[in-house]
């Protein structure tokens, strides 16, 4: 245990009041006793004392910031005022006064707001939400947790609707490089409502290729000191949840006047780059404002069809494109990126929003050939403002050691072996470990836990590279709509190709990059959420009698981590759950054995399994394990007086994952 009196740490909150702090600098964890928690809540921020290294024993000392500032619960009457229990279990239950209820309807859902810490818990009812199993009132919930709001302020709105009415003027046609007749095209998801970027294709005398990668001109419209672009700087980004988008800018702008659709004059901020077509070298470059005219709109598998054709409209320029993609590709692997094929899964909702069938995302050349040239995009902003007073980069550091071995180990597990290099493994041993698992049970588990072993990528405008994608210089540049960063970086580029200062200095870019981070946090935490909540939903909807199969993603003291094949939904098969044996799990080889069969489970593994048991508002899932058709769940334990150290240890365990 490490001798440091204080740190900060993340709380977490077990089910038995007990929280669990961690040193994210040495790895301790200690435990803070309920009456030691002063006002902090789960997931928050705290400065913790040790107080017993020997108990390895603490006391919060300092709320530093916290998680959320509002929740979502189910409102009821208590005596002369009303109560909301936290829809997250982990939320203790929270009084609310007549003078802070607004009129709720008793059962409803609502989304409060606390307005004290202490001495207990005291909320204000922001927003009704309505019926308390509808999917509307999960959804709404569940962004308004973290920060994010459907509704936009009326002066925003107004604001938006009038440059809507203006459209494009004269003088913003003239002042403008007009690509309007060069070919130009988007490919995007087909149920795409905003158009960020397009690429358009012309052959020059010299045998060259002229490409252009056109982005929205955000920035054009939404300017600085403006209600639109406060608004942008509070939200920063889109959310995209399972079944709505909650858009940074109005929809008149975002799916209007700013997107690229097709056959629509548009203002755009253009990169066009000539290409030397057999290396895919560029030969020279050209930044700004143009006007251009979008051919047609491709989704991604109908640009794919034409590419396995090898026919149809463009067919000749997509094909081009696809050919460059992958030599880009390949020069950033080259260079050392490290490139992902993770799965993602689609839910088919019916009209009430209930999950009905499930599908895996696949990725095709067409997503590989727009995401090559948006890199291509970012990368070239980046490296042309290098000599700029500062710009808004996209960064990524090198993984840390202590993560570093931790994944080596982990590899180990999966008999991949290692070594470090500068306390590194090397990017050419990891992407051969990828391109290795392609096709084999682990390979998604494989691919998260590399991923989090890295650091996150930031905002910031000191540049330090991008260490995943092997890039000296890189930006975020081609999704203004939906990124605020973006559109900074359009002013910023602006600024500098007409010889004039921006409007602020370089620590407010700062706060921003920061900002914008957070808010990039939030909005992946209310993601991952959504797809939770319809994984769950669309288990529950299933037959119990049913029997699936699966794959084992972790193991644990208490159990097996477990993912469905199909949906992707995790759950957990408890050790009582695997059958009759005496389990043992073995932290340094990440297997649980049984004592008298030997019998293993171990990340990988495919199992077949049923559902035990399902909560929805916890979004928990129990599996049990079923061996030639048969359950193994065990039949209900006697309480005993002696498993409160158990369930401690039980708690400790699931709060750390």
């Amino acid at each position: 245990m490490n001798t440091t009196k204080d740190f900060e740490g993340v709380y977490s909150l077990g089910k038995n009041g007990i929280a669990y702090i961690k040193n994210k600098e040495t790895g301790d964890v200690i435990e803070v006793p309920k009456h030691l928690h002063k006002s902090a809540l789960h997931r928050d921020i705290v400065r913790v004392t040790i107080t017993d290294e020997k108990k390895q024993e603490g006391e919060i000392t300092e709320i530093i910031s916290r998680a959320q500032s509002g929740f979502v619960g189910i409102i009821q009457k208590k005596g002369e005022h009303y109560i909301v229990t936290p829809d997250n279990f982990k939320i203790p239950e929270i009084l609310v006064p007549n003078t802070y209820a607004d009129n709720p309807k008793v059962g409803e859902k609502v989304f409060i707001t606390i307005a004290e810490y202490e001495p207990r818990l005291i909320g204000k009812v922001e927003k009704h939400l309505g019926e308390p199993d509808s999917n509307d009132a999960y959804m709404r919930g569940i962004a308004l947790e973290q920060g994010f709001d459907y509704s936009f302020p009326k002066e925003v709105e107004d604001e938006a609707d009038e440059l809507e009415k203006r459209g494009i003027t004269e003088n913003e046609r003239t002042n403008r490089r007009d690509m309007r007749d060069v070919l130009t095209f988007t490919i995007d998801p087909a149920d795409a409502k905003d158009f960020d970027d397009a690429l358009s294709f012309q052959k020059r005398e010299n045998g060259n290729y002229e490409i252009g990668i056109h982005i929205a001109d955000v920035a054009h419209y939404v300017q600085p000191g403006s209600a639109l672009d406060r608004e942008a700087q509070k939200r920063t980004t889109s959310v995209y949840l399972v079944d709505r988008t909650i858009p940074m800018l109005p929809e008149v702008l975002s799916n209007g006047l700013c997107s690229l659709n097709q056959n629509e004059e548009k203002l755009a901020f253009s990169t066009v780059f000539e290409i030397e077509p057999t290396t895919g070298n560029v030969v020279n470059e050209w930044f700004g404002r143009t006007i251009i005219n979008s051919n047609k709109r491709y989704t991604y598998e109908e640009a794919q069809d034409i590419l396995d054709a090898k026919s149809g409209l463009y067919a000749e320029e997509l094909l081009e494109f696809n050919r460059l993609a992958k030599i880009y590709e390949e020069k950033r692997n080259q260079a050392g990126a490290l490139n992902f094929e993770t799965h993602e899964v689609k839910f088919i909702l019916d009209e009430e929003g209930s999950p009905i069938s499930v599908k895996v995302k696949e990725r095709i050349d067409t997503n590989k050939l727009i995401e090559e040239f948006m890199l291509l995009a970012n990368s070239k902003v980046a490296e042309y403002m290098e000599d700029a007073d500062f710009f808004i980069y996209r960064v990524h550091d090198k993984p840390e050691i202590d993560r570093m071995e931790k994944l080596q180990e982990f590899l180990k597990l999966l008999n991949y072996h290692t070594k470090l290099v500068d306390g590194i493994i090397p990017v050419k041993d990891l992407q051969n470990i990828i391109k290795e698992a392609e096709g084999k049970p682990e390979y998604d588990t494989l691919q998260t836990v590399i991923v989090r072993s890295m650091q996150k990528a930031i905002y910031t405008t000191n540049n330090i590279g991008h260490f995943g994608l092997a890039f000296k210089y890189y930006s975020h540049f081609t999704s203004p709509i939906r990124r605020y960063p973006d559109v900074l970086a359009h002013r910023l580029l602006f600024h500098k190709l007409q010889n004039t200062n921006s409007e602020y200095d370089q620590e407010w870019f700062e706060k921003m990059c920061d900002h914008s981070s957070n808010q990039e946090q939030r909005a992946v935490t209310a993601e991952r959420n959504s797809i939770k909540l319809k994984q769950v939903e669309y288990m529950k909807k299933q037959n119990p009698e049913q029997i699936f199969d699966g794959i084992v993603t972790g193991a644990g003291k208490f159990g097996v981590f477990v993912a469905e094949e199909e949906s992707r939904s995790e759950g957990m098969i408890r050790l009582f759950d695997l059958g009759d044996d005496m389990w043992e799990y073995r932290e340094q080889s990440g297997v649980i054995i049984g004592k008298k069969t030997k019998k293993t489970f171990k990340i990988g593994d495919r199992i077949q399994l049923k559902i035990k048991n399902i909560n929805l508002e916890k979004r928990l899932i129990d599996y049990v394990l079923v061996v030639g058709g048969v359950s193994q769940a065990a039949p209900p334990r006697k309480p005993r007086k002696n498993r409160k150290k158990s369930q401690r240890q039980h708690t400790k365990q699931r709060d750390n994952n």
